[in-house]
């Protein structure tokens, strides 16, 4: 999927200027704890992220994130505008909550970045196959 599918997708805007609304976007992930991201996220990712504060860019940075999409209609201040144009990463924004966000892009067929499967193994070897009923 491309951003501007992502875009038409989440009925969004662009935050940023000059985006190259045909990078490629391999998989979505929502959080608000950046420890997750970190944990738990891809090279290719969109994140999906209620913060609007300049550690938002440096963990996209580090992590490989390739735009952000800020939920609830927020709009992040111009020093995290300006970080992300340096580090070159796009911002997008939707008006929708993070869960509706999220839904409308994965019933879009965009995947989550795994954390699912990774949260189930560990569940399972906490809890084994057979104890509870998740």
């Amino acid at each position: 999927m491309t951003l501007e599918q992502v875009l038409q997708v989440i009925e969004g805007m662009a935050v940023s200027k000059d985006i190259d609304l045909q990078t490629d976007v391999h998989m979505a992930c929502g959080a608000d704890l950046m420890s997750d991201v970190l944990s738990f996220t891809h090279a290719g990712t969109i994140l999906l992220t209620g913060l609007t504060n300049p550690q938002v860019i440096r963990t996209a940075e580090m992590t490989g994130i390739v735009a952000i999409i800020f939920v609830r209609g927020k709009i992040p201040p111009g020093e995290t505008i300006s970080l992300a144009q340096e580090k070159g990463i796009p911002l997008l924004a939707s008006r929708f909550t993070m869960f509706e966000t999220c839904g409308k892009l994965y019933q879009a067929g965009l995947p989550s970045c795994g954390l699912f499967n990774l949260s189930e193994k560990t569940w399972r070897e906490a809890f084994g196959k057979n104890k509870g009923t998740c």
